[in-house]
């Protein structure tokens, strides 16, 4: 892995752990060599696990729609700063430069980025693992939601086990580096064709 993106709030969120942790991610990306590739921001976790990788001599490419830059949120310090149009193009630039996916807390913006990215992997666009950082138990409630749809059958096992989670930087990069990512989804069966 050369890269890796980033998903996570622009606020620290209730809880130092969250702060924490994103700082550790950051630390773990730089002493591993790997890129960080996120969305440009000073705030939040975002500029917190940008500081990390940037204090430890890592490199950090942050992309940035235009509009966001003109509220004064963009980080100033970044090895990078790509500046684009809207935030589809974002998260698409973002795919294209990363080699896998970490999802730290955060909000709604940060579960569409999530969501969209574990999509593309379902349909095959892409075959880069998608991990969620569950700091404090954050993500328990979305674990829960995700072993739902599977025991329901709105989600395949094999998609299913493509949720990678840990509590720790090094246990989710230790499980990127295994990851095998399942055969393209598909809705016919065999009795289908």
């Amino acid at each position: 892995m050369k890269s890796i993106a980033i998903f996570c709030g622009s606020n620290d969120g209730a809880l130092s752990a969250y702060r924490e942790h994103a700082i550790a991610l950051g630390h773990e990306l730089a002493n591993r060599g790997i890129t960080l590739i996120y969305g440009g921001a000073s705030v939040g976790l975002m500029g917190a696990v940008a500081d990390a990788v940037l204090e430890k001599g890592g490199n950090v490419i942050g992309i940035l729609p235009h509009f966001l830059q003109t509220r004064e949120i963009a980080h100033k310090h970044l090895t990078e700063l790509i500046v684009v149009d809207s935030m589809h193009e974002r998260k698409a630039k973002m795919a294209e430069m990363s080699d896998g996916f970490i999802v730290l807390p955060g909000g709604p913006g940060t579960m569409e980025e999530y969501f969209e990215i574990f999509t593309w992997a379902q349909l095959g666009l892409h075959e880069k693992p998608c991990g969620l950082m569950n700091i404090e138990h954050y993500y328990d409630p979305l674990v829960a939601l995700f072993n739902q749809m599977a025991n329901q059958r709105f989600m395949q096992q094999k998609y299913r086990e493509m949720v990678i989670v840990d509590t720790t930087p090094e246990g989710i990069l230790d499980q990127f580096a295994h990851y095998k990512h399942p055969s393209v989804k598909t809705y016919l069966t065999e009795d289908r064709t």
